[in-house]
Parts: structure tokens; C-alpha cells; sequence
């Protein structure tokens, strides 16, 4: 049985969510609370050193860091998710770091909380949100193509990471309306099964 420690919100047990349909894989979730705290429980610890999800029990293996879990599902299951030349590897892989290494961090639950409270009120969730997820997405939308992909004409490590953080930026209240190209995206990949499937409102929590 596979197994995925997770919690429904987080993009990157999202992420995972998305690779495991893309496998035509089924498995067990088990929800990890973030906001109650329970990443940090003992028990968890065991599983994940840093506290954080998503854990993913597979193939005799406790795997950790949601890019990392993607690309052994990418490279046991043949999901060609970073197909092409060296150079083409290249330029996903910067569209997937440039979410998951860039945008993410600063919006991690942990680090929101910390900035918050640390700034006397001057800040709040919402805004500290918006004014992290913005300018990053903007610089994403010059460095993904004009169709229905962020790169080339299938599915890529660069969509799997987009959908969550679109997610994220819609439940801010990020206005999407300066990255037409990003909202066209997200809208095909919404529609595939895998990426539908995933959504945080179907997962349990």
C-alpha cells in the first residue's frame, strides 16, 4: 500500500497528489494537521526529520521533498515529465524551482506566521500572501510558452508545480488578471482528471 502523509491545503502534498494520478497509482492519505500542530509530533518527526509534509511511503521507501517525491515517481513510473534536450530540462526545471524554491518558501505557513507576528501589526496574512505570491507569478508568466503548458505540448515537473500555487494565489486574493498566460494554463490542467482529482477540496482533511 502506498501512502502519503499529507494535508490537503499544502501545495506541495498537492503536487504529490498530481504525480500519484498522473501514475494511475492509488493509495492511502493520511492527513497531517499543519495548523494543529501535528508535523511536529514525535511521530512524524520519525518520518520527516524537518517536519513537513508530504511523507510518501512507496516501494519500501519514506520519501520527503515534494520535487524530489515527483521526480522518482517521473523516473520509476515514466511520467516524462522533463522531456527533451538538456536544454529544455533546464528551462522546466527553472519554472518549477522558480514556485516551488522561490514563491513557496515565503508562503509556508511557519514563515507567514513568523513575519506576521514580528511586524506589529503591520502586517497581515492576507497581505503578506499577496505581496509574495505577485511578483513571482508575474516573473513566471514571461518564462512559460503560449499554449496550454508551461513548456512544450504535454505535461511537465512545471505543471504539476503551477496548479497548487494558482490555488494558493486564488485563496489570497491575488489578482491573476496581469498573468493571462498562467490563468490559460491552469485552466486546461484543471480539467485533466489527475490535476482535478488532486484538488484540495477533494482531499481528506
Amino acid at each position: 500500500m502506498i501512502r502519503l502523509f499529507d494535508y490537503w491545503r499544502s501545495s506541495a502534498s498537492y503536487r504529490v497528489r498530481i504525480a500519484l494520478g498522473l501514475a494511475g497509482l492509488h493509495w492511502e492519505s493520511i492527513p497531517v494537521d499543519l495548523v494543529a500542530g501535528h508535523q511536529r509530533a514525535d511521530e512524524h518527526l520519525t518520518r520527516n526529520p524537518q517536519g513537513l509534509v508530504p511523507v510518501l511511503g512507496i516501494d519500501g521507501l519514506s520519501l520527503t521533498q515534494s520535487l524530489a517525491i515527483v521526480e522518482y515517481l517521473d523516473e520509476t513510473r515514466g511520467l516524462n515529465l522533463l522531456p527533451g534536450s538538456a536544454g529544455d530540462r533546464a528551462r522546466i526545471r527553472a519554472i518549477a524551482h522558480a514556485i516551488a524554491m522561490e514563491i513557496h518558501p515565503v508562503c509556508n505557513l511557519r514563515v507567514a506566521r513568523y513575519a506576521v507576528a514580528q511586524s506589529n501589526g503591520g502586517i497581515t496574512m492576507e497581505s503578506w500572501m499577496r505581496d509574495m505570491i505577485s511578483p513571482g507569478l508575474r516573473a513566471v508568466e514571461e518564462m512559460v510558452d503560449h499554449g496550454n503548458h508551461c513548456f512544450g505540448a504535454g505535461i511537465t515537473l512545471a505543471d504539476i508545480c503551477l496548479v497548487p500555487q494558482l490555488y494558493n494565489a486564488r485563496r489570497w486574493g491575488v489578482d491573476l488578471t496581469t498573468t493571462p498566460r498562467l490563468t490559460r494554463i491552469g485552466a486546461h490542467l484543471e480539467s485533466l482528471p489527475a490535476f482535478a482529482a488532486a484538488h484540495p477540496d477533494l482531499a481528506p482533511h
